[in-house]
């Protein structure tokens, strides 16, 4: 940040008394502007048994796929933008039924909350994100053509408590970009 967005005059890159971190501050009003994650919210969408997956339309990772995820919009909880990135990104309906996972993701300063939902009915498709939509099932999971490890972990984790008959909730931190299966610490709340 170059310029304060509360009144425009340059910052100045220091640390305000009783903070512990630089920050942008405004000499002219005195507006301290924090930079923080960015919250993903997705959703693992289910009919039938069968995962509703998204081949990506967008860069980046353009053809790779994924459940539908996204930046959670300003004025709308976790579960509400799961909902309407389902829906823009495969047209398809859901109801959020509890929360999956989160995964903390420092490198990209990205924090993902994803949640399971149930779709209200069959109906899927491509949309200006999403160049193809398919229900899958653990089988058909293209493992090798998930966009983002993000994403990997997260099929996991519902595979997992589907084959245990449970809704645990995971944590996971993911703490370097390279492979699909990266340096992890998790754990699971009971």
């Amino acid at each position: 940040m170059k310029f304060c967005s509360d009144c425009g005059h340059a910052v100045d890159q220091l640390i305000p008394p009783g903070d512990h971190l630089p920050r942008a501050v405004c000499p002219a009003c005195g507006t301290v502007h924090y930079r923080n994650p960015k919250v993903v919210s997705g959703c693992v969408p289910i009919w039938e048994g069968k995962v509703l997956m998204c081949r990506r339309n967008i860069e980046p990772r353009l053809g790779l796929w994924t459940f539908p995820a996204g930046f959670l919009e300003m004025d709308e909880t976790s579960a509400q933008g799961a909902a309407r990135e389902t829906l823009e990104e495969s047209q398809a309906e859901v109801d959020i039924t509890g929360l999956l996972a989160v995964i903390n993701v420092p490198y990209v300063s990205q924090i993902y909350m994803i949640y399971h939902g149930t779709m209200r009915s069959p109906h899927h498709g491509v949309t200006p994100e999403s160049s193809e939509t398919r229900l899958m099932s653990e089988e058909e999971i293209p493992w090798d053509d998930i966009a983002f490890p993000t994403i990997w972990h997260g099929l996991k984790f519902f595979f997992e408590n589907r084959t245990k008959g449970v809704q645990d909730i995971h944590t996971l931190d993911l703490m370097t970009r390279y492979g699909r299966r990266p340096e992890v610490t998790t754990g699971s709340k009971d």
